[in-house]
């Protein structure tokens, strides 16, 4: 279908429960913004894949996100 969910990254380190710190990873470092989730259409976008981050860092976003959705 093309569409992804995703969490902003910002370089704005903030003292925010739903925020989690990244370590650089390639060229990516700064928080994950979990209360920022959004859908994209990433053909439309033109979106491109970055790297992958580890597994206990995407457990965390995901149980930061957990309270919004439900």
């Amino acid at each position: 279908m093309g569409f992804a969910f995703v969490c902003l990254i910002s370089n704005t380190k903030r003292k925010n429960p739903f925020y989690v710190n990244i370590s650089q990873v390639n060229s990516v470092s700064g928080v994950i913004m979990c209360n920022q989730l959004r859908s994209l259409d990433y053909n439309s976008r033109q979106a491109s894949f970055i790297c992958k981050c580890a597994d206990s860092l995407f457990e965390e976003v995901l149980m930061r996100i957990e309270p919004i959705i439900f």
